[in-house]
C-alpha cells in the first residue's frame, strides 16, 4: 500500500496517477479527515475497471501500519517568495510526522515532496532514524525536467534530442544544473552557448514564473514522483537525482540534498559520482553550504 499524508493539489495528483494506472492500493492521509475522504471518493471514480485496488481517506495513522511507501505532500501553507518561508514550521510539522510514522511503520520507503525539500528530508530522518537510504526527497528531477523543457525551447528541438540533462544540489535558488554533460543531437550543450548563467537562473526562477499564472505547480512534481513509485512497486532500476542524507559522497556530510542515485525496489541502491566541471564543483559547494545553514538556523 501506498500512503500519501497530504490531501492537496500534488497529493491528490499523485494518488490519482496511482489509482488511474492501478499501481497499488493508496490511503489518503489529511490532518481534515473530510478533506481525505472527499478527495479519495473523487479519485476513486479514476480506478479501472480492471484494477483490484482501491483507495481511501483518513485522519488515523495507525492505518499507515500495512504501508510500504510513503509519500509526504503536507504544508503548514503556501510559499510565495521564497520556499524556505514557511520553513520552521514546516520542521516542526514534519518532525510529528514522522514521530507518527515511526509508531506504526517499522521500515518504510519514504518520499518527501514538501518544501523545503532538503531540509524536511535531513530532519525527517533524522528524527525517524530509518536508513537514510529509504528517506528521500523528490524535487531534483522536476529541477531536471525543467531544465531539459528550457533547453528544448531554447533550440526549438523535441525533449527526446536531449541527453545527460541534469540538477542537482538544493531544490531552491542554488540548484546546481549541470551543463557539462548535457548534449543536444550529440553536440555538447556548453558549445552550443557563451554564457550558462542566463539559462541557470531560468531554472531556478521557473517556479516564480509558473506562479504568476496558477497558485502552484502539481503535475510536474505528481509525475515525477509516480515515476519513483513505479519503479519501487514493480522493481525497477531507475536513475534520478533525489535529496538524501550525504555522508561523504561529494565530500559532504550530515547534510541532504540532490545528487544522482540508483533507485530500485528496496530504496536508494546506489548514490552515483559522476563528473563535474570545475564551475559547478563551486556552485554545489555552495549548495550545500546554504542547506547547512538552513539547517542550523531551525529554533525549535
Amino acid at each position: 500500500m501506498i500512503s500519501i499524508v497530504g490531501s492537496g493539489q500534488v497529493g491528490t495528483a499523485v494518488a490519482f496517477l496511482c489509482v488511474s494506472n492501478a499501481l497499488d492500493d493508496v490511503l489518503l492521509v489529511n490532518r481534515t479527515k473530510e478533506k481525505a475522504i472527499g478527495e479519495s471518493l473523487d479519485v476513486a471514480n479514476a480506478i479501472p475497471s480492471t484494477s483490484k485496488f482501491s483507495i481511501k481517506g483518513t485522519d488515523d495513522y495507525s492505518k499507515l501500519s500495512n504501508s510500504d511507501i510513503i509519500v509526504i505532500t503536507a504544508s503548514t501553507g503556501v510559499y510565495m517568495k521564497d520556499r524556505t518561508e514557511n520553513m520552521n514550521s514546516q520542521v516542526i510539522m514534519i518532525k510529528e510526522i514522522a514521530k507518527k510514522i515511526k509508531q506504526y511503520c517499522y521500515s518504510p520507503i519514504v518520499l518527501l515532496v514538501s518544501n523545503p525539500l532538503d531540509v524536511l528530508t535531513y530532519f525527517f530522518q533524522k528524527e525517524s532514524d530509518f536508513s537514510r537510504f529509504k528517506v528521500f526527497g523528490i524535487a531534483s528531477s522536476l529541477d531536471t525536467s525543467r531544465f531539459r523543457y528550457l533547453i528544448s525551447e531554447k533550440f526549438n528541438i523535441s525533449q527526446s534530442f536531449i541527453s545527460n540533462a541534469l540538477v542537482i544540489g538544493e531544490h531552491g535558488d542554488s540548484m546546481v544544473p549541470i551543463f557539462s554533460n548535457v548534449l543536444v543531437k550529440a553536440a555538447p550543450l556548453l558549445s552550443m552557448l557563451t554564457d550558462r548563467n542566463p539559462m541557470t537562473d531560468d531554472i531556478r526562477n521557473y517556479w516564480r514564473l509558473l506562479r504568476k499564472y496558477k497558485s502552484r505547480s502539481q503535475y510536474g512534481i505528481a509525475k515525477n514522483t509516480y515515476d519513483v513509485l513505479e519503479a519501487l512497486v514493480n522493481s525497477k532500476e531507475l536513475s534520478v537525482p533525489v535529496s538524501v542524507v550525504l555522508d561523504g559522497e561529494y565530500g559532504e556530510n550530515n547534510v541532504s540534498m540532490g545528487v544522482p542515485v540508483r533507485i530500485n525496489q528496496n530504496g536508494i541502491s546506489e548514490i552515483q559520482n559522476i563528473n563535474l566541471d570545475k564551475f559547478e564543483k563551486t556552485m554545489l559547494k555552495n549548495s550545500s553550504k546554504v542547506i547547512r545553514d538552513h539547517i542550523n538556523s531551525i529554533q525549535l
